[in-house]
């Protein structure tokens, strides 16, 4: 029996499935203020399965320039990520050539985004089918999925410079 594939590099936006983005900000150890995250995830519900979706999400991120598995690339100073990060009015607005999504930052994530410049964005080829549109998510879980070591090895992981408009 064959299983269907996403091709290398080659993916369709109903592979990826919905897409999600969750922010937090904390301190860091030995940081003196705190640091915002954002998180970049699927649902593992596109058309073809989770495991499909999981290799098109590796192939879109790939293809913006994000280096999955690898260390924390920096935006700021790499030409190739196509990865852009516009806080403005409250929200955080992430675009990437197959993702534009809206973040509602509360006031302390956006301190800690405007505080250091930067936000620590972190893309996970790993779904997380649990956590849904509309229903809250615990501290507990989301730092359960957040540190999972196979989550964590086989994301992107980017320090997105914070953008405003004027």
């Amino acid at each position: 029996m064959t299983t269907p594939q996403a091709s290398t590099g080659t993916f369709t936006q109903a592979q990826l499935g919905t897409q999600i983005l969750i922010g937090w900000s904390g301190r860091q150890p030995d940081a003196d203020q705190d640091t915002a995250f954002l998180l970049a995830y699927s649902l593992g519900d596109g058309q073809d399965g989770p495991e499909v979706g999981r290799e098109a999400m590796r192939a879109a991120l790939e293809r913006a320039g994000l280096h999955v598995g690898g260390p924390i690339q920096d935006a700021g100073e790499t030409q190739n990520i196509q990865a852009k990060l516009l806080v403005q009015a409250g929200r955080a607005v992430l675009t990437l050539p197959h993702l534009t999504a809206q973040y509602p930052a509360p006031a302390e994530w956006l301190a800690a985004a405007q505080g250091q410049g930067q936000v620590y964005g972190m893309f996970a080829t790993s779904p997380w089918p649990d956590a849904v549109p509309g229903q809250p998510v615990s501290e507990d879980r989301l730092r359960a999925f957040a540190t999972d070591v196979e989550v964590v090895r086989t994301a992107a992981h980017c320090l997105l410079p914070v953008r405003s408009l004027g």
